[in-house]
């Protein structure tokens, strides 16, 4: 699923007459190009910039370019699959009959934000951005988290809704639906226990390399600004569950696969996408231990969950 020789793409880039920046994202090399003289620059993107390389290494493992000529598919040449509330605002999608998929993102107030045109595998995709900066920079970083989590699906990675934390080389991440307090947990583990270090607060990535489970940080982390190109072994993923006591439980493999299935993004419409995004989680699942820990928003129950889950 990999596009191929970078060599190709710089030649590429000079006859499209486009501005091209090229980013290592949990060791995945990606390019995103803006089309010269518009609106659009990687000022759209500020955390990607701790992730930015002026020579990668390999083969690329999606393109996007950012050009505001980009029309919509005629509507008798596509789909409709379904619409989704990300919690930010809601994205339209159609399966487009030559393959691949068209995205309409829009922001928390309804507006059209960005027009995202993927290929079947999304390693090449085109996008049209619309409105202020803020609305632009909204919709190109939620096209390029889509792109992502989908192009990731092919190997061996997932994108996670999670917050992230690390001590003596592992990665400990807490998931939870928003508001419930996995970002409260990490900063209990920040502020009581030792040699811990934020690695991101909202959108980790997890990869199984060699059969082993690793995490990342990456330019996606909420309203935390922790844009860090950081890596860890993954040590362990713990459901935060809001209680009027500590205690907390290792899961069986099948409870921690519906534990995590929801806190990564997929696309349940695509049987292949979904299938290969499930057989990820159960690596993830046999490789790592998988917690629920019912607790309350106080030191205790960090040392707990501490005790119980650290390498």
């Amino acid at each position: 699923m990999k596009i191929g020789p970078l060599s190709a793409f710089y030649n590429l880039s000079a006859m499209m007459g486009s501005d091209s920046h090229y980013y290592s994202i949990a060791g995945f090399n990606v390019r995103i190009s803006f089309k010269e003289g518009g609106r659009n620059s990687r000022s759209l993107i500020p955390s990607f910039e701790p992730f930015r390389v002026d020579t990668p290494k390999g083969d690329l493992f999606f393109q996007l370019k950012v050009d505001d000529d980009l029309k919509p598919v005629p509507q008798d040449e596509r789909e409709r699959i379904r619409s989704f509330d990300t919690g930010n605002g809601e994205t339209i999608v159609d399966e487009l009959k030559s393959g691949g998929y068209q995205y309409i993102i829009k922001d928390i107030n309804g507006a059209d934000c960005c027009l995202l045109q993927a290929s079947k595998n999304f390693s090449d995709c085109h996008c049209a951005l619309n409105g202020n900066y803020n609305m632009r920079s909204f919709g190109l970083n939620n096209a390029l988290m889509l792109v992502f989590a989908f192009a990731g699906s092919m190997h061996d990675t997932l994108l996670i809704h999670a917050s992230l934390v690390r001590q003596n080389g592992y990665g400990y991440a807490f998931i939870a639906k928003s508001g419930t307090g996995k970002s409260t947990q990490v900063s209990l583990w920040l502020r009581y226990l030792k040699g811990c270090d934020l690695m991101n607060d909202d959108n980790p990535i997890i990869r199984i390399i060699d059969g082993k489970p690793f995490i990342y940080g990456s330019p996606w982390s909420g309203k935390t600004p922790c844009y860090r190109k950081v890596k860890a072994r993954l040590g362990a993923v713990t459901r935060i569950d809001r209680a009027s006591a500590n205690s907390i439980e290792k899961l069986s493999p099948i409870e921690a696969f519906a534990s995590v299935l929801p806190s990564c993004s997929s696309m349940k419409w695509d049987s292949v996408t979904f299938n290969r995004i499930c057989d990820t989680i159960t690596k993830v699942v046999e490789t790592t231990g998988i917690y629920t820990l019912h607790c309350l928003p106080n030191k205790e129950s960090a040392i707990l969950c501490n005790k119980m889950i650290s390498k």
